[in-house]
């Protein structure tokens, strides 16, 4: 007699205490068909993501993560964090928004980087299984409350996360925010994958696509210096039919961000494929959002430890952060991040095995 193909499935289990005392937990979202995902309810990460190489075997997890919680609140560098309120950077911490200046607190080189040096990241989320009435996929929500003025921003915000994964091997990433007076949203997935598995070394022989044909060219600080400049030519062209090596140059790696070809608002479109070339695995990113930063981890250097004891170093991995330009707030020529009461801000990426 045949036997069925397992159901997806979700369990949950204590996972440790915030620093705060808060309990943590870990949801395992599996699909039944050889992919898991393990989210935690502190900094909504995504704290492990296991998958079959090209050949449909060998299953490993391919996104950096650390043992315990006290090690995410004290030396993660965003691994597999949900960020915000505002990802990526704003010039000096200062914007203005409806004539009204806002200094925001700095966390990088003088600059506000993922929300601050308390960002969503460091908080525990509220989580909820949900199916919706689905046999096919297994998923998760995640809340968050954040109040008027939380690290500097403007009005209270209400941010739920969805984590989906579904028996085609795609984890799909839905973001909604409201607030109760204006302010500036840009919400992100910050893991850091490594398709040979975490802790296997550089992953500058991966190969990459980007679906973009022009970036933000930024100053010594990764601030965006202004106008879209034109990959062609350059070391950011990853526009081929066909994926090339991340590659260094001069012992540089990539901090920037991608301004992918224009779509209608809400309409998913692909940002990104990546492939490693010896195992086999590739991943798309799919995304709603006009940018895309990638990140080589160049800030790693073999201090960080995953729960095998495998180092992590620099180059590690890749971040794909589909997201607002850096420095939106500041820019009246990018993608507007402001977000009005009566509003709703939705995001949704895929990362498609």
């Amino acid at each position: 007699m045949l036997r069925s193909a397992p159901r997806p499935s979700l369990l949950r289990t204590e996972f440790g205490r915030a620093p705060d005392g808060t309990p943590v937990d870990r949801w395992v979202l599996d699909n039944g068909a050889g992919i898991r995902a393990a989210v935690l309810t502190y900094g909504a990460v995504l704290h492990e993501l296991t998958v079959p190489d090209g050949s449909g075997g060998d299953p490993r997890n391919v996104v950096l993560n650390l043992p315990t919680v006290g090690e995410y609140a004290e030396h993660s560098p965003y691994f597999g964090a949900v960020v915000g309120r505002y990802a990526n950077r704003i010039a000096h911490g200062r914007f203005e928004l409806d004539g009204t200046a806002y200094q925001v607190p700095v966390n990088d080189r003088g600059h506000a980087l993922h929300g601050g040096p308390e960002g969503y990241d460091r908080r525990v989320w509220t989580a909820h299984p949900t199916d919706g009435g689905r046999s096919d996929r297994v998923a998760l929500r995640l809340e968050l409350h954040s109040p008027h003025l939380d690290m500097g921003f403007p009005g209270a915000l209400d941010v739920s996360v969805v984590y989906t994964l579904d028996r085609r091997g795609t984890l799909s990433v839905d973001y909604r925010a409201a607030t109760d007076r204006p302010t500036v949203v840009n919400l992100t997935q910050h893991t850091y994958f490594n398709l040979a598995g975490a802790g296997s070394g550089e992953v500058l022989g991966h190969r990459l696509a980007v679906d973009a044909e022009h970036y933000l060219p930024v100053d010594e600080d990764a601030i965006p210096l202004g106008p879209l400049a034109r990959t062609a030519g350059t070391r950011f062209d990853f526009a081929g039919p066909e994926p090339r090596p991340i590659a260094a140059h001069d012992g540089d790696g990539y901090d920037h961000c991608w301004a992918l070809t224009p779509v209608r608002d809400g309409v998913l479109r692909r940002a990104a494929r990546l492939r490693e070339p010896d195992s086999g695995r590739r991943l798309e990113v799919w995304t709603t959002e006009p940018g895309i930063q990638v990140y080589t981890a160049n800030g790693l250097d073999g201090t960080l430890r995953g729960p095998d004891g495998r180092a992590y170093g620099r180059f590690g991995a890749v971040c794909l952060e589909t997201q607002r330009f850096p420095d939106s707030p500041n820019r009246p020529e990018y993608p507007s991040a402001v977000l009005r009461p009566g509003e709703v801000f939705e995001s949704r990426t895929e990362f498609r095995f």
